[in-house]
């Protein structure tokens, strides 16, 4: 336990001098992260700022390095943040790798903006229109994210949507029909309207989903969140598209047949 202890003082005690740009019209925000993770670490941090370009390109110059942030830990250079982390034995995320973490991030917020909802409306939280709620309120959320870029949402979507492929205009008209459903279903109004428009493109996207990925194997990412994403098209793409069939079925058939 003394030894333990004596490892923590000793952790604590340690400096690093950390070089970073801040500017009257810029602070570099991974100069912040580094700065934050060292005294988390129990580092004494001396913190030198790199006041405008002509300082911040001679120190790079004088110490051959192409970026700023840079840490210096005990006299040597560890580098920049990245480098911090791994130093540190933190997991560096690569840009181009794969995640679910947008769509869990989505499902989570909608759930419980669901449940805040039908609290508010109804005075209880679990129930039937929760359930449906959190379907339509996703539908919302994921149609936003697809509209904030419809180009690079649209490029994404005709590597697989059977119907887009047919039809390029209808990888621009998807966002606006399934954010147009969602939003009727929340409000539960027109559903002679919203339930069709639902089932239609989840049908598709369904069929399309399954085709590319347990048919022809292929390795592609979801444009469920919009353009550019690292989400796989997989079981979640196509439990998004089940979702959107079975609350078009369930909508029309309380319009329909109740």
């Amino acid at each position: 336990m003394k030894r333990s202890e004596n490892a923590i003082t000793e952790t604590k005690t340690k400096s690093a001098a950390l070089f970073r740009m801040v500017s009257e019209d810029h602070v570099c925000p991974y100069g912040l992260k580094a700065k934050a993770l060292l005294e988390r670490k129990g580092y004494s941090v001396e913190d030198h700022h790199l006041k405008n370009r002509p300082e911040t390109d001679a120190f790079k110059t004088k110490h051959d390095v192409n970026t700023t942030p840079q840490t210096f830990i005990d006299g040597e250079r560890v580098g920049g943040y990245d480098d911090l982390k791994a130093f540190f034995g933190k997991p560096i995320k690569s840009s181009d790798a794969l995640t679910y973490t947008p769509v869990i991030a989505i499902f989570a917020v909608a759930a419980l903006m669901a449940l805040a909802i039908s609290w508010a409306s109804l005075g209880t939280i679990f129930s039937v229109r929760s359930v449906e709620l959190f379907i339509a309120v996703s539908m919302c959320i994921l149609g936003v994210q697809k509209l904030r870029d419809l180009s690079s949402f649209s490029s994404q979507f005709l590597g697989y949507d059977l119907l887009a492929q047919r039809h390029v205009r209808y990888a621009y008209i998807y966002p606006f029909a399934e954010t147009g459903a969602g939003i009727l279903m929340i409000a539960g109004a027109l559903m002679w309207i919203a339930a069709p428009i639902a089932l239609f493109i989840g049908a598709i996207g369904a069929v399309s989903v399954y085709k590319a990925v347990y048919i022809d194997k292929r390795d592609l990412k979801c444009a469920c969140v919009g353009g550019n994403s690292n989400v796989p098209l997989g079981f979640i793409s196509l439990t998004e598209n089940l979702m959107m069939v079975a609350m078009a079925v369930w909508m029309g058939a309380k319009v329909f047949l109740l």
